[in-house]
């Protein structure tokens, strides 16, 4: 008698598992990958990911690529992962994708890049909007906006699945907010993924109630709750 092999009548979706989709598509440059687990380089972005965070097999890659002992953030896993892991800490998350948004250029806003690293960091070190290390530049497009000369506000594109790109590092300086920059980066960094054929998503703390209100205000919706996990690999470091 014949096998039967079920197959699903719904492929996974890329914003199921963004950074894997990313690593495994327009990102798959950045990628460092053992099996079943990738991750991009630690100056790039702390995102790991698996093929199926359900797998313990993906777990065994994962300990493999980012060594013993040693701490490293995944998304979208349960809440036990599997023996000899460490839960050093737990969030949950949102995703937010672009439903009806208006996006459009902002003509005050300057392209980002290499040079300009040193200022975004001291940004995120004073705003704290998520992970931004030294290379995260490199991901996609970054926009600013500067007020005498100063850099007070910024957004860019982190993850990039097929079909779809992340808006991230979006964050202004404390003493320039309430008027309305961020979110005309916002729309100007979506302007330019929709130029691409694509759709801008993002992700925040499913606590940030602001900004999902903010997000959600101009034409976001809210598509699925994510956990996020930082946690310690099995062995000696």
């Amino acid at each position: 008698m014949p096998t039967v092999v079920s197959i699903s009548p719904h492929p996974p979706h890329p914003l199921d598992n963004p950074a894997w989709a990313a690593l495994t598509g327009p990102h798959a440059r950045f990628a460092e990958r053992v099996g079943r687990a990738a991750r991009y380089p630690v100056d790039v972005s702390p995102f790991t990911a698996f093929t199926d965070p359900t797998d313990p097999r993906a777990w065994d890659d994962l300990a493999a690529l980012v060594g013993p002992g040693s701490l490293t953030p995944v998304a979208g896993a349960a809440l036990a992962p599997p023996e000899g892991w460490e839960v050093v800490e737990c969030g949950q998350g949102v995703q937010l994708v672009d439903t009806a948004l208006r996006a459009e250029p902002a003509p005050d806003a300057v392209r980002l890049g290499p040079d300009d690293v040193p200022e975004m960091l001291d940004l995120v070190a004073r705003t704290r909007p998520g992970p931004f290390l030294p290379r995260t530049v490199e991901l996609g497009t970054y926009l600013g906006i500067r007020q005498e000369g100063r850099l007070v506000a910024m957004a860019g594109e982190r993850l990039h699945p097929p079909g779809w790109t992340e808006i991230s590092a979006v964050c202004t300086d404390p003493d320039h907010r309430g008027r309305g920059l961020a979110t005309r980066l916002v729309r100007a960094v979506a302007s330019g993924i929709r130029e691409r054929g694509e759709t801008p998503f993002l992700h925040t703390a499913a606590e940030n109630s602001g900004a999902i209100r903010l997000y959600e205000s101009i034409g976001f919706t809210l598509r699925r709750r994510t956990t996020f996990l930082l946690v310690r690999a099995p062995g000696a470091v």
